[in-house]
């Protein structure tokens, strides 16, 4: 039964939220213009109405997310993003997938943000709350889903699937509702994904509170005020934005099978370029707090990394990148009013400050090579650049379009080896940001003379070449190139731990936080350098065998083939693929699909034998169990050096029928490398191709090859039940009882042979590892002679890819004390802007 209410009410929650957020914006912008007298009523009425906006706003998630997890696939909402299959966490994933449900998470950061804004800085409610409902008004019109003649306002989370599907089935039945949805992409099925979008989108809206307390010093011309309230939530986005984007690289690293972290992808370049210039301005920030310089400056890139957010949405979303991302959105029609969106705010920043910039105080005073202002301008520049390095080649495809939409032919084409191409310019890019940030520190404390620069530098100077020689030399570090890395990387380390400890010892752990993010930098240097210049493939093809004929050769060479049971030298390590394994709710670790029989229902399955974990039962035989994603096979491979066994990886494996093989890695960590495995291909043992029969004859005791197996018949013995078939009086069964020697496993077959009256009836084994498929024949009393009819298809296997990742922990501890450092610069900052409020100077 169709369920339309749900979708009427968040039909109406959408317009709601739209309509509240232009009369907010209305009514908070009469509440700036008015005399003081009419203030009070003003901002009540507007926060009457941004309220209004919140719990609309709230409640279209609560709606989406409702009809997500009631399975309710009438919605196409439901029906392209879920399915009964997923767990909560996936519903989750699956709640933002799509593009209207991503924005409906923006939407709810940002009414979350402006709660806080107007309950912590009344000075600035109105002209910051103004921009702010003009931003969730064009944000809530991205799902409004209306449609007048030509014109579609917006994509609804809200609509019906017989309403997009032109499916013959909902002539027949307008009321049809199917039993299942498409599901969640494979690749989103990791708890990455639960938690990496919203701190993405959040770091992405918080961009706003900075850009709309901009907007409004540039309109009531209090232009240098601005400042103190917008640098916490300037950091805060940095923070945000960095961890997301972090996040998204970990995600790569776990669930990808690139054997990585960073692509390079038009996707992850998106988000990487406004974080550099919302790291840059940081700095001019803090440069006009501290010297009066560096304003306007500010002004520029507070305005650019809002604009670059948007222009970051379009890309992602407008289809521009479907050609050149993996993982961008697909059109949904909202590419002009994504334009729409782009440009409004772009114009309007530009008006301001045109019409403020003469207004606008800056400083005459010369910058000194010796001086702060200097030192940040040149990290302001180098910053910049390396967001024009890579946005100019992603935006080729926008290029592209637009030369196509006025009637041109482009046929520029984006970098072919994007990795090499981005990596070669930021790496360098990265070495002058590392030594930047390590001689720039000094000037930040104290005013420095060519002299008092050569005193304060020499020590930490001394200290890093010799750590670096160390690092080197141990490493075996001998390209000239990641030579300097390291010498960069080490030198901000040394450089910032100094002043670090010097703060430390004189002032106060909240004055830590610059020193703190620069050496998180130097580490996440080293950890980039020596993680991915210096990945070392272990999976050496020493066969000759082509696995695929359309793979690259590099492919074919870095990858093995791992027979069942049988080991595989690959470099220091013996490898053996042991079987496929799935996932139960409730057990720990994996159970071996030879312990399960499919049951045909979604995720269920009946245990064959006990389920115990470290002597703990968790399932008798004969119990139903529910598996975790059944689709998901998690293909168990044993390391072994000196004959021992070292460890056990479970690489995941998911056949889908439009994308191909999903696979994702798994990996064994130690302190100072990661050992990287990933599957590469498999067997498909669902539709096996049968070979012919083949007929062996055997007496109790005696040993013979069953095709390429040691086989010993142990004997028959007579039993009373045969599972899973009712046996009457006078039903004679026979179990043949057969040990297969595969390498160092022992594989028991047990075919019956069942007589019942004249009838003979032959119950087969089948054992998907070996591929073979074994059946008595015949039983001859007089020679004592049982024969087998024995069937056989490709035994199991996997192809592999394993690369050992150096010193990858040296970058996501980089990333973690970066990470902090900006914590304890929020913190700084919000106590300093707190303080001046409460003064009344704010």
């Amino acid at each position: 039964m169709i369920n339309t209410f749900i979708g009427n009410l968040g039909h109406f929650m959408v317009i709601l939220a739209f309509v509240s957020a232009i009369i907010t914006a209305w009514s908070y912008y009469q509440y700036t213009i008015v005399p003081e007298t009419e203030k009070a009523s003003w901002r009540k009425f507007s926060r009457a109405f941004f309220y209004i906006h919140a719990v609309s706003a709230v409640s279209i998630g609560v709606i989406l997310f409702n009809i997500i997890y009631n399975h309710r696939f009438e919605y196409f909402y439901a029906y392209s993003h879920s399915s009964e299959a997923l767990p909560v966490h996936y519903m989750i994933s699956s709640f933002w997938e799509g593009q209207e449900g991503s924005f409906i998470l923006w939407i709810f950061w940002d009414v979350l943000l402006g709660l806080f804004l107007i309950h912590t800085n009344k000075s600035w409610e109105g002209p910051v709350m103004v921009v702010f409902s003009l931003v969730q008004a064009f944000l809530v019109s991205m799902i409004l889903g209306v449609v007048i003649g030509d014109l579609k306002i917006g994509s609804s989370p809200f609509i019906l699937l017989r309403d997009v599907a032109n499916a013959p089935i909902f002539q027949m039945n307008p009321d049809f509702v199917p039993e299942d949805g498409t599901g969640l992409n494979p690749l989103l099925q990791n708890i990455w994904m639960v938690i990496h979008p919203p701190t993405l989108f959040l770091g992405y809206a918080s961009t706003l509170v900075p850009f709309a307390y901009l907007m409004a010093g540039l309109w009531t011309g209090r232009y240098k005020e601005w400042i103190r309230p917008a640098l916490p939530w300037t950091i805060f986005s940095a923070s945000i934005l960095g961890m997301g984007i972090i996040m998204g690289a970990y995600w790569a690293y776990v669930t990808l099978n690139f054997g990585g972290y960073w692509n390079w992808d038009p996707v992850e370049n998106a988000s990487y370029v406004p974080w550099l210039i919302i790291v840059a301005s940081i700095h001019t920030m803090i440069t006009f707090k501290k010297s009066s310089t560096a304003l306007k400056t500010s002004i520029v890139l507070v305005i650019t990394q809002f604009i670059l957010v948007l222009y970051a949405t379009f890309l992602v979303r407008s289809g521009v990148l479907g050609d050149t991302s993996v993982h961008s959105f697909t059109d949904l029609g909202l590419s002009g009013q994504l334009l729409i969106y782009l440009f409004f705010f772009m114009f309007v920043a530009i008006f301001f400050s045109v019409r403020a910039w003469k207004h606008i105080p800056s400083s005459d005073r010369e910058a000194s090579v010796y001086s702060r202002e200097f030192w940040i301008f040149i990290g302001a520049t180098t910053l910049g650049l390396m967001a024009f390095q890579v946005i100019l080649p992603t935006s080729i495809p926008v290029y592209n379009a637009i030369i196509e939409a006025f009637g041109g032919i482009s046929n520029v084409a984006p970098p072919a080896d994007q990795v090499e191409f981005y990596t070669k310019f930021q790496l360098w890019f990265g070495v002058v940001v590392a030594l930047l940030t390590a001689v720039g520190q000094f000037f930040w404390w104290k005013k420095m003379d060519k002299a008092a620069l050569k005193s304060a530098l020499v020590t930490p100077y001394i200290i890093s070449l010799l750590l670096a020689a160390l690092i080197i030399s141990v490493a075996q570090v001998w390209n000239i190139t990641y030579m300097i890395i390291v010498m960069a990387g080490t030198f901000t380390i040394v450089a910032n731990a100094t002043i670090l400890a010097k703060l430390l010892r004189k002032s106060t752990f909240k004055l830590a936080g610059g020193s703190l993010a620069h050496i998180g930098i130097g580490m996440m240097l080293i950890g980039i350098m020596f993680s991915s210049g210096y990945s070392d493939t272990v999976s050496i093809n020493m066969s000759g065998l082509t696995y695929k004929r359309d793979w690259e050769d590099e492919l074919n060479k870095e990858n093995v083939l791992l027979w069942i049971n049988q080991p595989l030298q690959m470099k220091d390590y013996e490898v053996i693929y042991r079987g496929r394994n799935k996932k139960l709710e409730g057990v720990p670790g994996y159970v071996s699909v030879n312990k399960l029989e499919m049951t045909g229902e979604q995720n269920k399955a009946i245990a064959l034998e006990d389920i115990e974990v470290d002597g703990k039962q968790y399932h008798k035989k004969g119990d139903e169990v529910d598996i975790v994603l059944e689709e998901n096979s998690y293909f168990e491979i044993e390391y072994y050096q000196d004959q021992q066994l070292q460890f056990t990886l479970f690489p995941m494996s998911q056949p889908n029928p439009t994308m191909g093989l999903i696979s994702s890695p798994d990996s064994k960590h130690y302190l100072t490398k990661d050992l990287y495995t990933h599957i590469s291909a498999i067997n498909n043992y669902d539709e096996p191709e049968w070979g012919e029969d083949k007929v062996y004859e055997a007496t109790p005791g005696e040993q013979f090859h069953l095709g390429d197996y040691v086989t010993t018949f142990e004997g028959g013995e007579v039993v009373e039940s045969v599972e899973g078939v009712e046996l009457k009086e006078g039903d004679v069964a026979v179990k043949a009882n057969l040990v297969v020697q595969d390498h160092d496993k022992q594989i028991h077959l047990d075919p019956v042979f069942l007589i019942r009256g004249n009838q003979v009836g032959r119950i087969p084994v089948i054992n998907h590892d070996l591929g073979i498929k074994v059946l008595v024949d015949n039983i001859s009393p007089e020679s004592n002679k049982f024969v087998f009819k024995v069937n056989s298809y490709q035994k199991d296997y996997v192809v592999m890819k394993a690369l050992v990742k150096p010193y990858i922990n040296v970058l996501w501890m980089g990333t973690i004390i970066m990470l902090m450092g900006f914590g304890v610069a929020i913190y700084r900052r919000y106590d300093e802007f707190v303080k001046m409020r409460d003064k009344g100077l704010e």
